[in-house]
């Protein structure tokens, strides 16, 4: 190849990743819209930390928040654990459930979590991934709002807060069993 050839190629080639580039660093993927939204949410049935049984036709007639997490994700995991804790109490007696669900973690750590946080509401392990896939995780963490009619209404990316868990659940409880 000659050298004024050559001199042309390589800008050539770094320009379309320069320009993708530049298209990621714009993309914030909390903006993603996902495809779930308005539909059924993708049926459920794991065994929680604790033993018991916990199933999304169980939960039928209840506003659901279906948090994915992991011991590993830091620090948005550990930053949004408290909040978790604070929604599920504060809601809990409204008809609203909070299931947590581990993704991609070993049970230890993920006991030790639940624990240093003092999580009391239902948390289960997905070993298998088969939930975390149907739900289109792609990242932890991220949490699901189900209406009482089990669809998907409300999809957060990162950290959750008391803010977005009030404003998504309080719209919820409003609407008509």
């Amino acid at each position: 190849m000659s050298t004024s050839r050559l001199r042309w190629v390589i800008p050539a080639a770094v320009v379309p990743v320069l320009v993708l580039l530049a298209y990621g660093f714009r993309t914030d993927p909390r903006e993603i819209p996902s495809p779930l939204l308005g539909r059924p949410a993708a049926a459920f049935s794991l065994t929680t930390f604790a033993g018991t049984p916990v199933s999304l036709e169980g939960l039928r007639g209840k506003v659901v928040m279906l948090n994915f997490w992991a011991s590993w994700c830091v620090p948005a995991c550990y930053e949004e654990a408290p909040a978790l804790e604070r929604t599920w109490r504060a809601y809990k007696d409204k008809g609203v459930m909070v299931v947590g669900v581990d993704i991609q973690d070993k049970e230890e750590a993920a006991r030790q979590f639940l624990a240093r946080f003092g999580h009391s509401f239902p948390n289960a392990p997905d070993p298998t991934g088969r939930v975390s896939v149907d739900y289109g995780v792609y990242g932890v963490p991220e949490t699901f709002f189900i209406d009482r009619t089990g669809r998907v209404r409300f999809k957060q990316v990162g950290a959750l807060t008391d803010e977005i868990a009030r404003s998504h659940l309080d719209v919820l409880l409003k609407e008509p069993s």
